[in-house]
């Protein structure tokens, strides 16, 4: 296969972003914990499909307009520490099980919401944005036939629902959540405070210079 090397150094690539801990590690943790194992698994196709999102746009060269002008990318940033903060302050506001409470439930969380979650977290994540441009620009050459680079993306997209799902599989088992369900909503609320810090540190990286950002 003539493009069997340029795939396995974008699988390669991929993996190592893919496994780094961050916001989409922590929504799908916070839901298969507190949820259950259905809306951890749609919270994770949330994700892959949010991947679909930033290979779309990649391809169109949508993603090099939107990292060459500083507005654009800081209102992309300032979308994503907003949703984050959001997310992460309904989980701090996490109230203490029924008194006698013991049995694992699972909170309340619509198919719709956790797909939602796992997707606006991705989509709008300014790195990911960053990072397929950088693979789409740097990795993959020029000169690779569209189709291919769409594979490319299907493998992406596939690759990261699968990852996720198998996060979502293992903190939804019950003996994993029966070691979370002691602290119960001091999960939720702690949770939501690594959220709300992923959100501040990239609504304040403009100013910090924690993140790359366009010239």
């Amino acid at each position: 296969m003539p493009y069997l090397s340029e795939f396995l150094m974008v699988a390669a690539v991929h993996l190592l972003a893919v496994i780094s801990p961050g916001p989409d590690f922590a929504v799908v943790i916070r839901n298969s914990v507190s949820a259950g194992r259905k809306a951890g698994v749609l919270t994770a196709f949330g994700v892959g499909s949010g991947i679909c999102l930033h290979v779309g746009y990649s391809l169109l060269g949508i993603g090099l307009i939107v990292s060459q002008s500083a507005w654009l990318f800081n209102i992309l940033k300032m979308l994503a520490a907003g949703y984050l903060l959001y997310v992460g302050f309904r989980a701090l506001s996490s109230q203490p099980a029924k008194l006698g409470v013991v049995a694992i439930q699972d909170k309340t969380l619509s198919s719709s919401n956790a797909f939602t979650n796992g997707f606006i977290t991705n989509g709008l994540n300014p790195k990911a944005t960053l990072f397929f441009l950088s693979l789409f620009t740097v990795v993959i050459s020029p000169q690779t036939p569209i189709t291919i680079q769409t594979g490319y993306g299907i493998y992406l997209a596939l690759a990261t629902a699968t990852w996720f799902c198998m996060v979502a599989v293992l903190f939804s088992h019950s003996r994993v959540r029966r070691g979370f369900v002691r602290m119960g909503h001091w999960f939720d609320r702690l949770m939501g405070a690594v959220l709300i810090g992923l959100g501040l540190h990239l609504a304040l990286s403009e100013w910090l210079g924690l993140s790359a950002r366009p010239d």
